[in-house]
């Protein structure tokens, strides 16, 4: 596990696995993460006709809250009791909307998918707050163990460890995949510590009046570290010693054994460069994705869906058509899988399989790429090949995919195209400098931006290139008004005012 937080505002997380990029996790303090977060919100709209509310929860725009998504305590006459784990009301059987809520009403939500576009975000009475092992959830009954644990006589060992413990009243659990090999005595300590979380919550509710929160999710190295982390990661590198400590401290907590694997990172070369991630992210804007055997994957986002296409390119080494397309196929479920996790794709995706004929093809097709969706915490659901080859799959979306979160939309194009924001161009020049400065040779580089570009280096960034310039080194921050939104240029010199070459393709797969 990596983490660079050297930029203050930005945080980002890699898993790697034998070298190869696995997951990547980003998130910026300018734009908040709100999902996980609870509110004491007000209800401003009814919507018969589509069966939605829509909340005031004090963050600028309105939520939406499907009848789906509500309680049973909200309904007419409805009771404080809950449902029991496991077993939501189903639609058939939920009130109207109309008659469960109210203009004016009070209620608790919870961000379960955060807002796109113009789109606010969607919420939940269906409260969950996680811990380690377990994942608390205010108003129901009983507890349950997670479905993504598919053994059975771990789910029949971890019942028998749930029925004993004792349960706060009015408050249902479910035990995570981090449960299976925990004690009693873990899982009740993990219990006492949601249900003394949920108290405070409590205490908020009374006090406060809406909108306003009463519950923040943790910030991204520790949600990271609490949902992903297991045995199997064998070291986190860290590029700051604060976060560092942070970060082992919260393990001593929940998984003593793990603080040992937490390293300070102090090379020379920033860390994601260090470890050739910053050119794998840089891939992952990229439509076409090469196949090992030769095939591609052509990969387009739309508003409505992600259309994925599998070329066959110049894979023609099979004397059998079928065959060839089988294994091709094969290939791209895999990395279809993979290319949907780390660019944080979801809602509708419509893949193109190349055609092939026999149903046991076919079929094998469907299998590899639900089980590769299946090692996924997001839900996903996989529909049979159709006659044309293709298949459609629907997997949960809780953000804006990857490529939302760091590009712009083109305004030269309207939208059209993309093009780094000014934060992230900006980013990439701090990471620039720094990897120029690993080269001793050089003490003096001069970057060209855009002019909203060099407006955030030396703004926001002032701090930060004044401490780099305290070693000796100088640096020049230039505009030039007829640049591209991420137009940048770098010109080095070493101590004698010689112009040393340094390409910054090559050093950030630009």
């Amino acid at each position: 596990m990596i983490i660079n937080v050297a930029e203050r505002e930005e945080c980002r997380i890699a898993i790697l696995s034998d070298g190869k990029l696995e997951e990547i996790y980003l998130e910026r303090a300018s734009a908040g993460n709100y999902v996980g977060n609870i509110y004491k919100g007000v209800v401003t709209n009814v919507e018969p006709s589509i069966q939605a509310a829509f909340i005031d929860f004090g963050m600028g725009k309105n939520g939406f809250l499907h009848v789906s998504d509500v309680h049973p305590q909200y309904f007419p006459n409805g009771s404080d009791s809950g449902e029991s784990v496991g077993r939501k009301t189903p639609r058939r059987n939920r009130p109207p909307i109309q008659r469960c809520l109210r203009r004016g009403q009070e209620l608790l939500v919870q961000i379960t998918k955060e807002g796109i576009g113009t789109k606010g975000p969607t919420l939940t009475t269906y409260l969950s707050v996680p811990g380690r092992y377990m994942v608390m959830l205010p108003g129901m009954r009983k507890a349950g163990v997670s479905r993504r644990i598919e053994d059975d006589e771990t789910r029949r060992k971890l019942r028998q460890v749930l029925s004993e413990l004792e349960l706060p009243e009015n408050m249902g659990f479910i035990a995570r995949t981090a449960a299976a090999d925990r004690t009693k005595r873990e899982l009740q300590s993990d219990l006492r510590y949601l249900s003394r979380l949920w108290k405070t919550v409590e205490q908020r509710i009374k006090r406060s009046k809406a909108p306003a929160e009463l519950y923040r999710e943790s910030d991204l190295v520790t949600r990271t570290i609490r949902d992903v982390y297991t045995s199997d990661i064998q070291r986190i590198l860290v590029d700051d010693p604060e976060v560092a400590e942070r970060a082992r401290d919260f393990l001593k907590i929940f998984n003593p054994k793990g603080a040992e694997t937490v390293e300070v990172y102090d090379g020379a070369a920033p860390i994601f460069h260090q470890f050739k991630i910053e050119d794998e992210l840089e891939r992952l804007h990229s439509r076409r994705i090469p196949l090992k055997s030769g095939g591609s994957l052509v990969i387009d986002q739309t508003e409505a869906l992600v259309a994925i296409d599998v070329n066959s390119g110049r894979f023609r080494s099979e004397a059998d058509a079928e065959m060839t397309a089988f294994k091709i196929n094969l290939e791209a479920a895999d990395e279809i899988a993979r290319q949907l996790r780390l660019r944080d794709l979801g809602g509708v995706v419509v893949c193109d399989f190349i055609d092939m004929r026999l149903d046991k093809h076919k079929r094998a097709v469907e299998r590899r790429l639900a089980e590769n969706l299946k090692a996924h915490k997001e839900r996903a659901k996989v529909l049979r090949m159709s006659a044309f080859g293709m298949i459609e799959l629907t997997r949960q979306r809780q953000r804006a995919s990857l490529t939302h979160s760091i590009y712009d939309d083109c305004a030269a194009c309207r939208g059209t195209g993309i093009v780094k924001t000014p934060e992230s161009v900006a980013l990439d020049v701090m990471r620039i400098i720094q990897l120029v400065f690993t080269r001793r040779d050089i003490q003096e580089v001069n970057v060209t931006v855009s002019p909203v570009v060099a407006d955030v280096l030396q703004n926001r960034k002032r701090a930060a290139l004044a401490a780099i310039e305290q070693n000796g080194r100088r640096v020049n921050i230039m505009t030039n008004p007829n640049a591209g939104p991420d137009h940048v240029t770098v010109t080095c010199v070493d101590g004698r005012g010689r112009s040393m070459p340094f390409n910054v393709q090559d050093s950030n797969g630009r």
